[in-house]
């Protein structure tokens, strides 16, 4: 275990955020919280790009439709982007997964 030395600007902060229970109690629900938010982000990003190809990103993928709409900018980007937020959900899930373990 770390110690860490918190001002007291910052505990009066966490206080206010998460009254009552144990700093690590507090700020592990800040964590969760954050960690929830971005997972959030990254759902609704994937969402959209699901919406606007019809398809999931592995349907994407295997159909190859960068090679179908002939290196369009746009969906080379679209791919991109998407690549990224359905790694984030993977990766925040396992955040979440190990920071409510760990509790």
């Amino acid at each position: 275990m770390s110690v860490l030395s918190l001002s007291e600007r910052v505990l009066n902060v966490i206080d206010e955020l998460e009254p009552g229970d144990t700093l690590e109690a507090k700020v592990t629900r800040l964590a969760e919280s954050e960690l929830r938010r971005r997972l959030a982000r990254y759902q609704l990003i994937d969402r959209q790009f699901q919406a606007k190809y019809g398809m999931t990103l592995e349907e994407f993928e295997a159909r190859g439709i960068i090679k179908e709409m002939n290196y369009n900018f746009e969906v080379e980007s679209d791919h991109q982007d998407w690549d990224l937020a359905v790694d984030g959900i993977r990766s925040t899930e396992r955040q979440i997964a190990d920071l409510l373990d760990e509790s």
